[in-house]
């Protein structure tokens, strides 16, 4: 009857219909730099008489009707690459293309867990997250993630719910993510319609981000495009690395140099595809890996690798200033999904990182860019 492309045989059952579990744990194994959608596409083999509404209740199981359609009407549904209606009969060789929203999970605690919130109204909610919390719940953290958090802030401070979405699936709200020990920027939504209409944004990359990371080493040039591609590491089973092979997905990172230290570097990141661990990965192969990312050949740092001998410091020297990624999302800009006029956020750096940056200023600081293409304004990003 139908026939899933290639990345669509990962989700799909032997009867061609969404596997659930297969469909988690896709969006489990995803990277904060996916934007947190899957795709599937489907070429029918045979003429169906059939309504697009209709074989797409048969072919994702776990979505209501009023779900498909809203997937439909929000344009997250394409035939031969039109929007259709639920109503468009199917035909021979119709190839269908669904964003599917992440499947059924349990309902979700609310948590008493603080958030710093930059902005907030009737449909959106925008968080400057901190570092070690995860965003969503997923099968081995059923708590302590911003979404039980969101859930708690909904009940006793703001008015509002996690999107309806939220009610039935396993993000509720959840438009995009950062991993857990990368600080910065996130909007999450709290109606049906911002939901689609900012996943639909983040998934045709009509967004702005940008990224503030320190890393180890003077980089030069100031300022470059990285083309390399990434993907599965050919021995470890979660691992990922440059490959050059057939397996190896074009990835694109372009940095600007903003502050140069004595042995370290302050960078300005824009990600032009979202591949897992891109920026890390992108930086290590450079030789400029990012301090603290021990993953991927950064050192965790310590006072001593810092302040130079002899200068007198509050702190034992044995005192590690950051033991996780110095990577922070800054910058966020899009399109408000109701009124549709332009917002723009800046999530200032703050914690270990924030510590960071203000000793290198102090201890090791040659200079300051802001270079065509740089964006972020560092005395926001960066108030120390």
């Amino acid at each position: 009857m139908c026939t899933p492309s290639d990345r669509s045989k990962e989700i799909v059952d032997g009867g061609g219909n969404i596997d659930s579990d297969a469909l988690f744990r896709a969006y489990e194994e995803q990277s904060a730099e996916d934007e947190g959608v899957v795709e599937v596409s489907f070429t029918l083999s045979r003429d169906l008489n059939r309504r697009l509404d209709s074989y797409l209740a048969t072919r994702i199981p776990f979505l209501s009707r009023t779900s498909l359609k809203r997937l439909i009407e929000e344009k997250m549904v394409t035939v031969n690459g039109r929007n259709p209606k639920g109503s468009t009969k199917l035909k021979k060789h119709d190839v269908i293309n669904v964003v599917l929203p992440p499947p059924p999970s349990s309902e979700i605690p609310a948590e008493d867990i603080p958030l710093k919130i930059l902005y907030e109204d009737h449909d959106l909610i925008v968080i400057n997250k901190d570092d070690d919390i995860i965003v969503h719940p997923a099968r081995s953290h059923k708590s302590g993630t911003i979404i039980n958090a969101l859930a708690w802030h909904y009940q006793n401070v703001s008015s509002g719910e996690l999107s309806s979405v939220g009610e039935e699936f396993a993000r509720p709200g959840v438009v995009h993510r950062l991993d857990r020990h990368t600080t910065g920027v996130m909007v999450s939504a709290k109606t049906d319609t911002a939901h689609w209409r900012l996943g639909k944004q983040f998934e045709q990359r009509k967004t702005r981000k940008r990224y503030l990371a320190v890393v180890h080493g003077e980089v030069e040039p100031l300022t470059d495009t990285i083309d390399v591609p990434l993907g599965k590491h050919p021995t470890k089973r979660d691992g990922y690395a440059v490959r050059w092979d057939d397996t190896g997905k074009p990835s694109v990172t372009i940095f600007h140099v903003r502050e140069i230290y004595d042995g370290f570097t302050l960078l300005e990141l824009d990600l032009k595809t979202g591949r897992t661990h891109q920026i890390r990965l992108h930086l290590q192969h450079l030789g400029y890996p990012i301090v603290g990312d021990d993953m991927y050949s950064g050192k965790h740092l310590k006072v001593a690798n810092i302040i130079p001998r002899g200068v007198p410091y509050n702190a034992p020297r044995t005192d590690f200033v950051i033991k996780r990624q110095a990577l922070h999302a800054t910058y966020l800009a899009f399109k408000h999904p109701i009124t549709e006029k332009p917002v723009e956020f800046t999530a200032p750096v703050h914690g270990d990182m924030a510590n960071l940056i203000s000793m290198l200023r102090a201890h090791r600081f040659k200079k300051a860019l802001k270079l065509p293409g740089a964006i972020i304004d560092l005395d926001s990003a960066v108030q120390i």
